[in-house]
């Protein structure tokens, strides 16, 4: 696992050798991903949520490209201070802040807006589909900003209202949202 691009462009990142409950983006679908969002989204200085933050990747590869404030909410203990420790490592501690909290009970209570969230959950997580609701019920994206949640082929968000575009990398699928404007 790599930074892509930025500052800390080509730094490793070595997640521990047991992660039953976190399956990191690869570094392949990252890449894809950050090279369609670097064509439509200036990174810096926005503001920043990752769900399901797991190994922190998808963060530190924001806070490497000049994101600079990056909240990333994680439940697993073990995950949890695999991100603190990263970021203490890496130096993002005036950009990166990890959370232990569960992600949904952190959308509920959330009061900030964000310019960019994105959420890699557990795919056989039972209540993914209500994670792009949550996100506009609760008002937590800023107008113009993107929301990512990455899935698998059997999941498909096309008739959601605030649905833009899908890439899929293998059996990994990016769908975007953005707020619509009413």
């Amino acid at each position: 696992m790599r930074i892509i691009s930025g500052t800390h462009g080509g730094r490793k990142i070595h997640p521990p050798s047991q992660m039953p409950k976190t399956r990191p983006t690869t570094d392949i679908a990252k890449e894809g991903l950050f090279n369609t969002l670097q064509n439509q989204f200036d990174f810096e200085g926005i503001s920043t949520l990752d769900l399901f933050g797991g190994t922190g990747s998808i963060s530190y590869e924001l806070a490497s490209r000049g994101a600079t404030y990056c909240n990333i909410v994680e439940q697993d203990k073990k995950m949890y201070e695999f991100i603190k420790n990263n970021i203490q490592t890496l130096s993002f501690e005036n950009q990166c802040h990890v959370i232990k909290m569960d992600v949904f009970k952190y959308i509920l209570q959330c009061k900030d807006q964000y310019d960019f969230i994105f959420a890699g959950p557990p795919y056989a997580l039972k209540e993914i589909d209500t994670i792009p609701d949550l996100i506009f019920e609760k008002n937590i994206l800023k107008d113009g900003g993107i929301f990512i949640l990455e899935h698998t082929p059997r999941n498909n968000y096309e008739k959601h209202r605030c649905f833009s575009k899908s890439k899929h990398y293998g059996t990994t699928i990016f769908s975007f949202f953005s707020p619509k404007l009413t």
